[in-house]
């Protein structure tokens, strides 16, 4: 894969860059936090934090604002489920979201290769 000066994933310049580059990973799912646990959009299932494995987590800094901070959690079900869950960090994160993941015990932060996709 071409880096670019700083050493870093081309993908990695924006959420939604790194988002796209998820789901083609297969990451697709869209996932929300609510009250009751992780919601899966698509399919309205509820999966609680030992559900749950946090397979690798990017950070966003936006360059003016810190409004503009994001975080993107890749996710995946014990029951094969594969997504994402984005929120804000600092204080504007979603209070559900910083709560399901302080509760999730299985997290990872892996490489990407280009040619394993993502690999612990």
């Amino acid at each position: 894969m071409i880096t670019n000066e700083n050493n870093t994933m081309p993908y990695m310049k924006s959420l939604s860059s790194c988002l796209n580059k998820m789901i083609q990973e297969g990451y697709s799912a869209d996932f929300k936090a609510t009250e009751e646990g992780l919601y899966n959009l698509a399919t309205h299932k509820i999966y609680y934090p030992g559900d749950v494995k946090v397979v690798n987590f990017f950070r966003f800094e936006g360059p003016s604002s810190p409004e503009d901070n994001a975080i993107l959690y890749v996710l995946e079900t014990s029951d094969g489920e594969k997504g994402t869950l984005v929120d804000a960090y600092g204080m504007y994160s979603d209070p559900y979201v910083d709560r399901f993941i302080k509760n999730v015990e299985d997290i990872n932060k892996v490489v990407s290769t280009p040619e394993k996709g993502l690999t612990h």
